[in-house]
């Protein structure tokens, strides 16, 4: 173990290397600041972390319990300070305190906060930020600079000359866990006493932001050396108390709960109770509560092993104790203590709000409900957690009463030192003491802009990580075992490629989702401020399209017609022309069959200005169509994605065909080789293999969800630095038939570039015991004769041909109704291959 006492960007460093360091402070702020550090990483790095803390015999575990250890905690009390410290640094804790606080996972993206308007805004660093721990909390200082580096900012640190190494050693290991470097960059922690003020004044003096612990003194000495302009972050002494209504402090189990606060940490955390109040006036209530508290403290004490006190502890408890036995003889108070000095209650008749000398001592005073604005209001910048006991009315009422006094956080008895991930710190969010928020206003040249980061230029994605590949059946595997915490929205694929599969996110997730999904849905032409949406997606079932764009739209702040898509177009036609319907979100096919079959509605009302369209594609035929018939201006995908992993990607107003932009905000792509598991060369097409950085409990990494795509090089015209791909059908528009491959895209393309075919194709294949059967069924409406539509395939489709001179296949051509169609009963999207063949054909 390295005997160096401060860490510095990566490196154990003594006295003399970090004064020489300390005086170049500024220099280095100005350089580190220049580069962003995306919350992703910082989150990536303390997940690792996490799982090293958790991990017995790890070389990293070790050297922090002997720090513990050298603290003077105890085997299992170390364990549980490393064990509170990976919880809290654990993706899900962070996950959950940056939509908290910042309200999205990455809060430095400058996004538009309201679709209706070209305003970005985003939570930048404050700067430099200097954090001076405590000395009574070893989890503060680490913690404290986790939250500086989640929003961005260049930390350095000061710890006690007391203290030991702890806060170095983790902060180490959580830059270890960081492979791009950048965490080590932002990171200094220095050890020194509080006396050396030319230290103090060389971080103070450039700083940013200074958040400092400590009581009123402390708190002082540091405002003294903070510049104008610099942001003071005060975490001060606070106290806490419990209040306790009639009901409450008779029951048995109220008083184990409390006595079990009184002891937890010797009453050292700003929450630990230090006064009971009891809802009373009467002098002689207060009394005999003491002598009936002062059991339930003794049994709770001796449960727990009390530490031994230093010389000025035991002072200031024998000062507060004596002072209080003399007051016993003008009948204002009253001493309960252990023989052995190992606890004590103390008594007084009178309500003021009076500090503890902790360490298992706790006031009981008398306050009625009336009185609390009264007795607490003068001392509201101290006070900091009230536990109530009472029952639910009169819990709710006097949490008002003690929040209105000041209190900042209500408590049950027995969870004053409990917290939840995300909660507010003395009354007020961290991460946002920590940021700045800042806005870009630009003009209707951004109305297509989602981001502004994108048009800045490409940003560093996370490596896709290694490992075997997953598919669906893995998928589904994986759900057998999802935590219920991890379940709370459940949808079902369309199905058109196979049996529906189950797909589970989170609240969470599936907001994150929409709103990067909401972003790409801008980038493709919508205008929230003018468009008027009709959502046509197939509903119920546990689809979730219509459910999803239902959220999109909302969350864009659109204007919406929610009518989904039914068998009754008339009406369907009547709601677009009624509303003024001038933008439909659908499936292609189905929007294929509204149109045609309200043709002369939809022609004569000619408002229909875009088409937004998901799960399937439009022919090049049927857009030509759309726009020469019916007027439409824009049709483009509403998105790529898939049930399984959400949005994957997004259309901007300059992509053709089937390219989209990669949804980087979410997920890492790879693109493989359709026979092996190695990557493509640039511009070739190959599976496509996503991996999901944003959700929990299921965490689907390098996932083949069937697709074949490939990269498209170079910039893209609107500016966007996210990567593009074109995406090139699903492994099961490909079907052996007559042992030939053939490609349902390619027969589309010959239907219309040699037929002029505008409608719907789709293949039936069937067998017998001679040889098998391929049938490509059309659209009766604008196919020519079967006979000569065969003619035209067996002309320009070798492998069609080849199968059927062989006598390995019999191909037939059938025009049909568009109702003849085979369609998944869920989403309505149209299946390209019906294979009807027995299974063991």
């Amino acid at each position: 173990m390295t005997t160096a006492p401060h860490y510095w960007q990566g490196a154990f460093v003594d006295d003399e290397e970090a004064a020489r360091r300390l005086a170049d402070l500024p220099a280095l702020a100005a350089e580190v600041l220049a580069e962003p550090l995306p919350a992703e990483t910082v989150l990536n790095a303390c997940a690792r972390l996490a799982d090293t803390l958790r991990s017995a015999g790890d070389p990293v575990r070790s050297r922090l319990l002997a720090e513990l250890a050298a603290d003077g905690l105890d085997a299992e009390e170390a364990a549980a300070v490393l064990d509170e410290i990976a919880g809290a640094v654990d993706r899900p804790a962070l996950e959950r305190k940056l939509r908290r606080e910042l309200g999205a996972l990455r809060p430095e993206r400058l996004v538009r906060p309201d679709a209706r308007e070209t305003v970005f805004e985003a939570w930048a660093p404050v700067g430099l930020l200097v954090h001076i721990a405590p000395g009574n909390a070893a989890a503060v200082a680490p913690l404290s600079v986790v939250e500086g580096l989640l929003t961005g900012n260049l930390n350095v640190l000061k710890t006690s000359s007391g203290d030991t190494l702890l806060a170095q050693h983790l902060l180490a290991a959580l830059a270890d866990a960081d492979p791009t470097g950048a965490i080590a960059r932002r990171t200094v922690a220095l050890r020194f006493p509080s006396g050396r003020t030319d230290w103090l004044r060389l971080l103070c003096e450039p700083a940013d932001a200074v958040a400092v612990w400590g009581g009123e003194e402390a708190v002082r000495s540091v405002a003294e050396l903070v510049p104008p302009g610099c942001r003071l972050v005060e975490w001060g002494h606070r106290i806490s108390f419990a209040y306790l209504t009639r009901d409450a402090w008779s029951d048995t189990a109220t008083l184990d709960a409390l006595a079990a606060d009184v002891c937890r940490l010797e009453q050292q955390a700003c929450s630990s109770p230090q006064v009971v109040y009891l809802d009373t006036e009467d002098e002689t209530e207060v009394f005999a509560f003491a002598d009936r508290f002062a059991m339930h403290l003794a049994a709770a004490s001796a449960a727990s092993p009390r530490p031994v006190l230093d010389p000025a502890e035991h002072a200031e408890i024998t000062t507060a104790e004596l002072l209080a036995r003399l007051e016993e003889h003008l009948g204002l108070t009253r001493v309960l203590a252990a023989e052995d000095g190992s606890w004590r209650v103390l008594a007084d008749t009178r309500p003021a709000l009076a500090a503890s000398p902790l360490n298992r001592s706790i006031w009981v005073k008398p306050l009625p409900r009336a009185s609390v604005m009264a007795v607490l209001r003068p001392m509201r910048r101290y006070l900091q957690t009230a536990a109530i006991g009472a029952d639910r009315a009169d819990t709710a009422r006097l949490a008002q009463a003690v929040l209105a006094a000041g209190v900042l956080r209500v408590t049950p008895v027995g969870a004053m030192l409990d917290s939840y991930h995300g909660e507010p710190h003395d009354g007020v969010y961290a991460l946002q003491r920590y940021s700045r928020r800042v806005a870009v206003r630009t003009d209707a040249a951004f109305t297509t802009t989602a981001c502004l980061d994108d048009l800045a230029g490409p940003q560093a994605l996370p490596a896709a990580p290694g490992g075997p590949l997953l598919d669906k059946p893995g998928v589904q595997e994986q759900l057998r075992t999802l935590a219920p915490e991890h379940a709370h929205l459940y949808f079902r694929s369309g199905g058109s490629s196979g049996a529906p599969a189950l797909s589970v996110f989170t609240n969470a997730d599936y907001d994150t989702q929409m709103r990067a999904s909401a972003n790409g849905l801008l980038a493709a032409g919508f205008d929230p401020a003018r468009d008027r949406a009709a959502n046509l997606f197939y509903c119920g079932g546990m689809y979730g399209s219509f459910i999803s764009f239902f959220s999109i739209l909302e969350r864009l702040n659109a204007t919406q017609l929610p009518i989904a898509a039914g068998p009754d177009h008339a009406a369907t036609a009547e709601a677009l022309v009624a509303h003024r319907a001038d933008t439909v979100f659908g499936m292609p096919s189905y929007l294929w069959q509204l149109f045609h079959d309200q043709g002369a509605v939809l022609r004569a009302y000619g408002g229909i200005r875009k088409v937004f369209y998901g799960g399937e594609h439009f022919t090049a035929e049927q857009r030509r169509v759309l726009t020469e018939e019916f007027g439409v201006e824009s049709i483009r995908s509403a998105a790529y994605g898939s049930t399984d992993l959400g949005p994957l990607g997004y259309q901007c107003t300059h992509a053709e065909g089937s390219v989209h932009h990669v949804l980087t905000e979410l997920h890492t792509l790879e693109i493989l080789d359709p026979e092996t598991d190695r990557p493509v060369p640039a511009g070739q097409p190959g599976r496509l293999v996503f991996t999901t950085r944003t959700r929990a409990g299921q965490r689907l990494e390098r996932y083949q969800i069937g697709d074949l795509g490939r990269s498209v090089d170079g910039p893209c015209p609107c500016g966007s630095h996210t990567p593009r791909i074109e995406l090139l059908g699903r492994y099961g528009d490909v079907v052996r038939v007559g042992t030939y491959f053939l490609n349902v895209r390619r027969l589309m393309t010959v239907a219309e570039e040699h037929l002029g075919y505008r409608g719907e194709l789709q293949l039936l294949v069937d067998a017998d015991p001679v040889r098998e059967h391929l049938t490509v069924r059309l659209d009766e409406r604008y196919a020519p004769a079967p006979e000569a539509a065969l003619d035209v395939f067996l002309a320009t489709v070798p492998e069609l041909a080849s199968a059927t001179a062989e006598s390995l296949l019999t191909c037939t051509v059938e025009t049909v109704p568009t109702s003849a169609f085979d369609r998944t009963p869920t989403s309505g999207k149209l299946r390209t291959v019906v294979d009807r063949r027995p299974a063991t054909a």
